[in-house]
């Protein structure tokens, strides 16, 4: 007698209710600071990534791919860009199931000097790369938009030394936490990287198509989201792991 195999579906309930909790938490975090603007240079991005990266790192591929497809999808449909949503659906879910995936497969035969130098020139790498962004295209006057307004919230004057500060201790915090705290943070750092750039490269060749050579002023502006995006949602993830053990010990 012949067993019927059910079915079975990729995401369990439980993965389920947290992708479509996440996803509602990656739109709201495009949403909510829609834009910061340097009319000086154009330059803007939103906070999504974050929530991306955040969602990625704490529960995997899987629901850090529908998270980051769906959430980031519905934003653009509600804030008015249809004619990007097709795209962001594929970038960011391609985006957080890379950094999920690429975030436990962590190299355990390194040695912890080894990843001690690997996370201490990741950090000035990314520490350099914030400072040199942040004061070429987010100094001068920023205006910060919340929501679907088109008028800004309030504005903001920003010196390039801001930048130059906030890049150098960005490099420093992270060389101390790989050196003393947790050597293999660099394989974060690269495994958020490597998503990131995927992001860019994929906004890039979609935006060539659809507005020609103006594609190339987005990219350090997206490399700049990608960049925040990163400092700001590993010590989330950290915090989270801290108090919610179980997370990580499922990884």
């Amino acid at each position: 007698m012949k067993r019927t195999q059910k079915s079975r579906s990729p995401l369990k309930p439980v993965q389920l209710a947290v992708s479509a909790v996440f996803s509602a938490l990656v739109c709201v975090a495009t949403i909510i600071f829609t834009t910061v603007y340097v009319p000086q240079t154009r330059g803007f991005f939103n906070i999504g990534e974050t929530m991306v990266y955040i969602t990625a790192l704490l529960f995997g591929p899987l629901v850090g791919g529908i998270a980051g497809g769906l959430g980031s999808m519905l934003a653009d449909v509600i804030l008015g860009y249809m004619e990007f949503a097709p795209a962001t659906l594929v970038i960011k879910m391609c985006e957080g199931a890379v950094v999920g995936f690429l975030s436990r497969k962590t190299p355990r035969r390194e040695s912890k000097k080894s990843w001690r130098a690997a996370t201490s020139i990741l950090g000035v790498a990314v520490g350099l790369l914030l400072a040199t962004i942040g004061s070429t295209y987010y100094c001068g006057n920023v205006e910060v938009y919340l929501g679907t307004s088109t008028d800004p919230a309030f504005t903001l004057w920003i010196p390039a030394e801001v930048w130059y500060l906030i890049g150098g201790l960005v490099a420093f915090l992270m060389v101390f936490a790989g050196v003393r705290l947790e050597p293999t943070l660099g394989w974060t750092v690269l495994s958020i990287t490597v998503g990131g750039l995927i992001m860019v490269t994929g906004y890039f060749i979609y935006e060539l198509f659809l507005v020609g050579p103006g594609a190339f002023a987005e990219i350090p502006v997206n490399i700049g989201q990608m960049s925040v995006g990163l400092i700001v949602s590993i010590p989330v993830v950290r915090a989270v792991w801290k108090y919610l053990p179980s997370l990580r010990e499922q990884q």
